[in-house]
């Protein structure tokens, strides 16, 4: 994730107090300047990062704190919060209405990945029961509406452009004014991206502004873009009122800093970031979860969001097994799939907390979605007794072996590699599954369990629950998977080797 590496070297200076045999205010102001260091080196504005620096010296007053205080604790917390008033302008975000017309207007530069933002963010809301459409009012790049109304089909969502009108204006009016008729609830509308120093096409984009009077202008910017952010994210929130933001490109590992200075310069609110190429790769923001995943802390409210929208209690048997501690390898197949419809293996565990970031990095998007493509022809060619199994059929009939991996079209070391992670994923559902587990306590409509309501002390409770499910053993399993997922069936078949005792089957 970009800032990735910010996260990294703050972790490791905020570490570093550990080692401190006195916590005093040449420590403090040590810790700070490294902290400024990275910040400024990854192009987060200077003027920003002096904010930060005095506004820790406030609140950590060494001297006037009481005896046997947590020095270590208070300095943490204080940094992480000003770390979060970095992306945060204290600014209520848009909300669309429900059962109302919402027109949304997007604007950026060139490449910032608007239009495909423009889909996911029409995706998102219609998967949450929204009606939506979508209107191309870029008539100035080449194949604009042409990438629109394929990702629109693919993603099922209405769409409005034209090949023939010049005047994107007309075209943004004609749309809006068709799905007002249509009684839509939310009409997202594309526009051409623009350079500050492009006068023309800023004149167009107030022209479309005017035209259609949308509720929310969302400046769409990439999150790598450096130290150009700031100066273009105000050319366009003096020419058209941007009211929220969202963040392209964030699976990357640029700098990403210029993002940082770009929202204290448009004093907007972020909604949304873009998390990969996927449709459904789109996170709605929380500057806390932002700076919790960005220091490794993981992401409770997101991964509770993402397990809620899973819909696990639509399968009443999965449900029952993991309230049972029971995980077959149906059940492995059902998650799968539905992991395979959220989006790659490392979104979703790096909002788990205690995962060091070593391996996250292994677990590659491409890597992952082949192999659980290949993982799901195996299931396929299981029969029923196989599948409703706790997979030590195969050890004690070995012939099962065979026949699966020639009827998948795979090989024995997947199959073996399948089990193996299958085994892995049973002892993790096990602790999470039991009565106390917090998969049950995920559940839609468990207590407290609204992302959005959680405060800092639930999420900071289930935290510390999740770090310590995430045992040496589990670090184990999780670095096996890494090798599985980077090393290709070189790597896997070692793997298989070691867990064998050096024999090949």
């Amino acid at each position: 994730m970009v800032l990735n590496e910010l996260g990294s070297k703050i972790n490791d200076v905020l570490a570093s107090l550990s080692k401190a045999p006195v916590i005093d205010q040449k420590v403090l102001d040590s810790l700070l300047k490294d902290i400024c260091a990275a910040l400024l080196n990854s192009d987060v504005n200077i003027k920003l990062v002096y904010n930060l620096k005095e506004n820790v010296k406030k609140t950590v007053d060494l001297d006037k704190l009481a005896a046997g205080a947590n020095k270590k604790k208070i300095i943490q917390n204080a940094v992480f919060d000003e770390l979060c008033n970095l992306v945060d302008p204290g600014k209520q975000a848009w909300q669309p209405k429900k059962k109302a017309f919402n027109v949304i207007m997007t604007v950026g530069l060139q490449g910032s990945g608007k239009t495909t933002s423009c889909t996911k963010l029409a995706n998102y809301y219609h998967r949450r029961g929204w009606k939506t459409a979508l209107v191309c009012a870029d008539t100035f790049r080449a194949g604009a509406f042409d990438q629109l109304k394929q990702n629109a089909t693919k993603a099922h969502i209405p769409y409005y452009g034209s090949y023939s009108e010049a005047d994107p204006a007309q075209i943004a009016a004609e749309g809006v004014a068709k799905f007002k008729e249509k009684k839509f609830e939310l009409v997202i509308v594309d526009t051409s991206g623009r350079h500050k120093q492009e006068s023309a096409l800023f004149d167009e984009m107030k022209q479309i502004h005017k035209e259609i009077n949308p509720d929310n202008v969302i400046f769409v910017m990439d999150g790598t873009i450096g130290q150009a952010a700031e100066a273009q994210a105000t050319a366009f929130k003096e020419s058209v009122d941007v009211g929220s933001i969202i963040l392209t490109k964030m699976d990357g590992h640029a700098k990403g800093g210029g993002a940082v200075s770009a929202i204290a310069a448009t004093k907007s609110p972020i909604i949304f970031i873009g998390t990969g190429e996927h449709i459904h790769d789109i996170e709605k923001f929380s500057a806390r979860s932002f700076v919790s995943k960005m220091l490794g802390m993981g992401d409770i409210s997101g991964l509770v969001e993402t397990v809620q929208s899973l819909k696990l209690d639509d399968n009443q048997d999965l449900m029952k097994n993991i309230s049972q501690g029971i995980f077959t390898l149906k059940d492995m197949r059902d998650q799968f799939d539905m992991i395979m419809k959220m989006g790659p293996l490392n979104k979703i565990a790096g909002m788990i907390p205690g995962i060091p970031p070593e391996i996250l990095s292994g677990l590659g998007e491409d890597d992952g979605s082949k192999q659980m493509k290949q993982f799901m022809c195996i299931f396929d060619s299981m029969t029923e007794k196989e599948l409703y199994s706790d997979g030590k059929i195969f050890e004690k009939e070995p012939s099962r072996i065979e026949r699966v991996a020639i009827g998948s079209g795979t090989s024995r070391a997947l199959l073996m590699a399948m089990l193996d992670r299958h085994k892995m994923f049973g002892g993790f559902v096990k602790k999470m599954g039991a009565n106390k587990g917090l998969l049950k306590n995920m559940a839609p409509g468990a207590a407290g369990m609204d992302p959005s309501s959680m405060s800092p002390s639930q999420m900071s409770r289930m935290q510390q629950q999740m770090s310590k499910m995430m045992n040496p053993q589990m670090m184990q399993a999780m670095k096996m998977m890494k090798q599985m997922m980077g090393g290709g069936m070189g790597g896997m078949q070692d793997m298989i080797n070691q867990m064998m005792g050096g024999g090949r089957r």
